[in-house]
């Protein structure tokens, strides 16, 4: 049996099982939840090996709920009545650690009507971060840009041309020892599957061509504020038989049904001027790989075109930094206000202090104008959220990790990784 692979969430994992009765793990497909859940699993049933599995598990629950605890029970959505029996269990053993569910779509609300607060705790596991895949030199702590006044530094590591390669192979687990090309062979398929296979299975299924073309349009707008307009217009039904917005909203709810899709929320937040904030959401997939895959973009063609290269960087970037924060328990979001100005990450943990981060390949000039920015967001805040600020970052795809003059950090992606931590 090969080895595993161990994931930053394996932590939390662990402590869930000692404090809840159970955890659900949900994500994208291929993730590495099943993996992961093996890995903390005493027993297992799987409902996607066969129909017979399916029937026993809705007529006779209790015939899967045995076995050693901790019970894996992979792919449960494919039996949702399961969901109310395990909770009902979990009250009827009174202990902890006693089922983890995996899934690669969200329960509809009527299922999930009983939300197993208290009994069930939930987790996504995405792809995997450079810390995980072993590209990080792990010379930065995450958690320090957490703590005022920290001196960061690292050198080495991964070179800009390198970052095209992560960006095209992806993080996901089976495929972060390929080169880019086979990595990508296999990601066209697994594209071609989430608009012909994973879709059907969800309630009112979209037509499979014209998501294929709303995945192709979302990945020509990567790392953007697109509007709906912009991406039907793009799928190629811009004429009379145009999909209404209602519909691209329709499909984009139904891609983060089943996490393929993540968008990055606005950051709602206090500032002192009269400036207004703008809240679009910015696109963003789950991995780099799903877009580069979509549009059959090889690392030379990210490599020649600096433009379509950043935006795919910062994308990729997005991809850790939720990673990271989901650590420290953080949510990720962005700021645009009506004068134009946008940092592209805000990190901001349950104690309310937060990190800014603009998103850079890692030029003199773009670093100077980033910190700039950042410096600019800080002062338009109240005086009370500014002094919640820990640290303003630049995140480079570079090899230099270091502290400015003006306390801003310039920092690798390259060189980060993170740990749980405990806030007070």
């Amino acid at each position: 049996m090969a080895s595993y692979n161990r994931r930053l969430l394996d932590e939390k994992i662990e402590k869930k099982l000692k404090s809840t009765g159970g955890i659900l793990l949900k994500g994208v497909r291929f993730c590495g939840k099943t993996t992961t859940a093996m890995h903390h699993a005493a027993s297992s049933v799987r409902f996607d090996e066969s129909e017979l599995i399916r029937d026993q598990a809705t007529l006779v629950p209790q015939i899967v709920l045995q076995g050693d605890t901790p019970r894996l029970l992979d792919e449960w959505q494919l039996v949702p009545s399961i969901w109310n029996a395990v909770r009902s269990e979990i009250d009827n053993r009174s202990a902890k650690g006693q089922f983890i569910l995996t899934g690669s779509a969200s329960p509809s609300d009527d299922i999930s009507a009983h939300t197993g607060a208290g009994r069930i705790a939930r987790l996504t596991l995405r792809t995997m971060s450079l810390a995980e895949s072993n590209e990080s030199i792990k010379a930065v702590n995450f958690n320090d840009l957490f703590v005022k006044d920290t001196q960061i530094g690292g050198l080495g590591g991964v070179e800009i041309q390198d970052y095209a390669g992560l960006i095209v192979r992806g993080g996901m687990p089976a495929l972060v020892r390929e080169t880019p090309e086979i990595a990508q062979e296999a990601m066209r398929d697994y594209v071609e599957n989430i608009a012909y296979v994973d879709m059907r299975t969800l309630p009112s299924p979209p037509t499979s061509e014209r998501v294929a073309a709303l995945l192709r349009s979302l990945s020509r707008n990567i790392s953007t504020e697109a509007s709906l307009e912009k991406l039907a217009a793009e799928t190629g039904f811009s004429d009379k038989s145009a999909m209404a917005t209602s519909t691209v909203r329709k499909y984009l709810d139904q891609l983060s049904e089943i996490f393929v899709l993540e968008e990055l929320p606005a950051w709602k937040t206090h500032i002192r001027s009269s400036i207004q904030l703008r809240v679009k959401p910015k696109w963003h997939f789950v991995d780099t790989s799903i877009a580069t895959a979509a549009l059959r973009i090889l690392p030379g063609g990210l490599l020649n075109d600096f433009d379509v290269f950043g935006l795919f960087f910062e994308s990729m970037a997005i991809r850790d930094l939720r990673i990271y924060a989901d650590m420290l328990d953080g949510k990720v979001y962005h700021y645009r206000d009506s004068t134009g100005l946008e940092i592209d990450a805000i990190v901001e943990l349950p104690n309310e202090t937060w990190a800014a981060f603009e998103i850079k390949l890692g030029s003199t000039k773009s670093i100077d104008e980033a910190a700039e920015n950042l410096k600019k967001m800080l002062s338009r805040l109240t005086p009370e959220k500014a002094a919640q600020c820990t640290s303003l970052n630049v995140l480079i795809a570079g090899t230099s990790s270091y502290t400015r003059k003006d306390g801003v950090n310039v920092v690798a992606l390259g060189h980060v990784f993170a740990r749980p931590m405990s806030l007070s």
